[in-house]
């Protein structure tokens, strides 16, 4: 039996653990509310709130990990109290994942970026996540696995509902393209890389077609068969702070290395195909 133990088991995860057969698999996963860890255990995941669970036992039991809780202020969570325990069992680990973000390049004025290009992040989460990366690498002797995703997607976080309440927007900053990734090829590529570990691989987890976000909105609009909303000059929008921050990088993210790496063929290779997966998914048809 293999055991999973995933901190921060959240959305992306949770995809993950779906693909996994639990006749195969126990997967512990991290929670910090008990109401979600009762979700947690109706999926058949043993649920463990943290912070402030004793992990020791389940280090011990576990023979891959994923860890998807993101840095704060002080750095890494995970890494600031388990390190030591962590590195201690390094060599009984058959795969260790984090999940990072194409945010680490930072802004490339709408040009490509690669897993081998430098990290210019712009933000203060990208600079974070530079610095988690770089510290769970410094763990001697762990078969360390970075995924860094892009803008993520999927069943609860599509755009749909906002743009049949009318409150989609359609910002438009000239020359702006993100890249996004579909939650059902994020964990496709999960499983993929963990039935072909490679220690010390860093995959970027995007689709092929990175594009302006108000394209997005006006296709949802389109199969929605609703106006598409207006669109607005980023310049004179108004926008939270963290809204605003996602509009201080343009790039697009290249994938080739999942597909010649591990053999992945995306589910949805492009916003509409996933969009329209999304719909189908919603209205059961």
């Amino acid at each position: 039996m293999k055991t999973l133990l995933s901190f921060g088991h959240g959305y992306s995860a949770r995809a993950l653990a779906r693909l996994l057969p639990r006749d195969a698999w126990q997967i512990i996963g991290t929670t910090r509310s008990a109401e979600k860890a009762e979700d947690l255990r109706a999926e058949g995941v043993e649920p463990a709130i943290w912070p402030g669970a004793d992990l020791t036992e389940a280090l011990d039991a576990a023979t891959h990990l994923l860890v998807s809780a993101a840095p704060d202020a002080d750095g890494d969570p995970v890494l600031r109290e388990w390190r030591d325990a962590i590195a201690a069992r390094a060599s009984r680990f058959a795969w260790v994942g984090y999940l990072s973000t194409t945010g680490v390049y930072g802004d490339r004025d709408g040009d490509w970026v690669d897993e081998d290009s430098d990290l210019r992040p712009a933000t203060a989460r990208g600079r974070a996540r530079v610095g988690a990366e770089a510290a769970w690498r410094a763990v001697p002797g762990l078969p360390l696995h970075i995924f860094r995703l892009a803008g993520i997607y999927g069943p609860g976080r599509g755009p749909f509902e906002k743009v049949r309440q009318g409150t989609a927007r359609r910002i438009v900053k000239q020359g702006q393209v993100f890249s996004r990734i579909h939650v059902d090829d994020i964990a496709q590529v999960l499983k993929a890389s963990i039935d072909r570990p490679n220690p010390g691989a860093i995959y970027n987890l995007c689709d092929d077609d990175p594009a302006p976000p108000q394209d997005v909105i006006a296709h949802a609009a389109e199969l929605l068969g609703l106006p598409v909303p207006p669109e607005a000059p980023f310049e004179r929008a108004e926008m939270t702070p963290m809204a605003r921050s996602f509009y201080a990088e343009s790039k697009k993210v290249r994938n080739d290395r999942i597909k010649n790496e591990l053999g992945v063929e995306l589910i949805h290779p492009d916003y509409r195909s996933g969009l329209a997966a999304l719909l189908r998914t919603e209205t059961g048809s």
